[in-house]
């Protein structure tokens, strides 16, 4: 009984996150197949997965659909490749026949070699604003609203003024319409002084506070966020839950989409100037650990990890560096400016430097989620064992 708890207990996370992943990586690699195909170009193969085929069948057109064992990813495979990377060899490509030039990758004019590598990062991004857009549209978004119930003693609100009761009406002049978007802009802002202004007794007061940043612990590890010490008021009469259009969950879905770009790009510049932890950064383990808990709250929660990770993943591949979608539109730039490409030992050097720090961040990344993970799966699997 025990061994069929664990099993259960490992499928739990597992199946959430092998479908939250496949999602992710299907429509990323559909943007790269879809617009290689309105430009022309072949595909021999359209990869879920990696290694020995599971199941697979050709389409019509001649590209081989397949799921393989290694579900961490996947690739399209354009004809003219001699390998997913697009790492060209050029005595193959000089035995090509005239046709088989014409729907090959590598002898694309540069805009559409470009077009189809962004399309990938790009494709990302639109499941992630899709998934958003329905989520606002179907299920609204529920929230208390920004009343604060206590402040904390010695904490940057108290030395601000703040007061239990207070309503926070605006950030920046920015209104603020729920707690959970107070909580964002003040997490996302230690450091930086923030103008508030409260309703108190039917009158605004405003104040000023700098959040003060430290490590919050989460169930998920540890995340760098700025607080001021302030607690919600929760109470039945504060939840609210609002609705939206159509056109406005799409508004919404595009403007969460720009939030999470930018503070992933703001989370890469702090961790080079040392005010990020590189603790947060996370890997496979500790993102299924993320999704068998998120899939336990509910399907839309596990669909908006998902938006999250498409985006996150789209604004990856864009970083330059060879091996990514970013460092084949680098090589791309390079090309357009010096009228031809670069040479190909160039080219495979660039790609060795990529897989190296791919593979080092890959690395990085699992050590820290084994650092997470790894004393609770041992007191998990001691307890099995007993």
């Amino acid at each position: 009984m025990a061994l069929f708890e664990h099993v259960w207990g490992i499928l739990s996370y597992l199946v959430p996150f092998l479908f939250v992943l496949t999602i992710v990586v299907f429509f990323h690699e559909l943007g790269h197949f879809l617009v290689g195909r309105w430009c022309g170009v072949k595909a021999d193969a359209f990869s879920i997965g990696f290694g020995k085929e599971i199941i697979a069948f050709n389409d019509k057109h001649g590209t081989r659909w397949r799921f393989a064992w290694i579900p961490l990813g996947g690739y399209v495979k354009f004809h003219g490749d001699p390998n997913a990377a697009s790492m060209g060899q050029s005595e193959m490509h000089a035995q090509m026949s005239p046709e088989e030039r014409k729907i090959s990758f590598f002898a694309q004019p540069v805009w559409k070699r470009a077009a189809i590598v962004f399309a990938g990062p790009a494709a990302s991004f639109l499941l992630g604003i899709v998934i958003f857009t329905g989520s606002f549209w179907l299920q609204g978004r529920g929230d208390f609203i920004a009343e604060i119930e206590r402040v904390q003693p010695g904490e940057p609100a108290a030395a601000a003024g703040f007061q239990p009761g207070d309503i926070v009406v605006s950030i920046d002049a920015q209104p603020i319409e729920s707690w959970s978007q107070m909580q964002r802009i003040v997490q996302v802002s230690a450091d930086t002084p923030l103008t508030f202004v409260v309703q108190r007794q039917s009158k605004d007061v405003p104040l000023t506070v700098t959040p003060r940043r430290r490590d919050l612990s989460t169930p998920f590890g540890k995340n760098r966020v700025g607080t001021i010490g302030i607690e919600a008021a929760v109470k039945p009469e504060n939840w609210r839950i609002q609705t939206f259009s159509l056109p406005a969950s799409a508004r919404m879905a595009v403007s969460e989409t720009g939030f999470i770009i930018e503070r992933t790009g703001a989370f890469v510049g702090g961790l080079f100037a040392g005010r990020e932890s590189a603790e947060q950064i996370s890997g496979p383990i500790r993102i299924a650990e993320i999704s068998g808990a998120v899939a336990k709250v509910s399907f839309g929660a596990l669909m908006n990890l998902a938006a999250i990770l498409s985006i996150s993943i789209g604004l990856l591949n864009l970083v330059p560096i060879p091996m990514l979608d970013g460092g084949h539109l680098l090589y791309y730039a390079i090309e357009s400016l010096k009228g031809r490409p670069m040479s190909e030992r160039k080219q495979e050097w660039g790609f060795r430097v990529g897989l190296g720090l791919v593979m080092a961040l890959m690395l990085f990344a699992t050590m820290n989620d084994l650092l997470h993970v790894g004393p609770k799966l041992a007191t998990w699997l001691a307890g099995g064992a007993g």
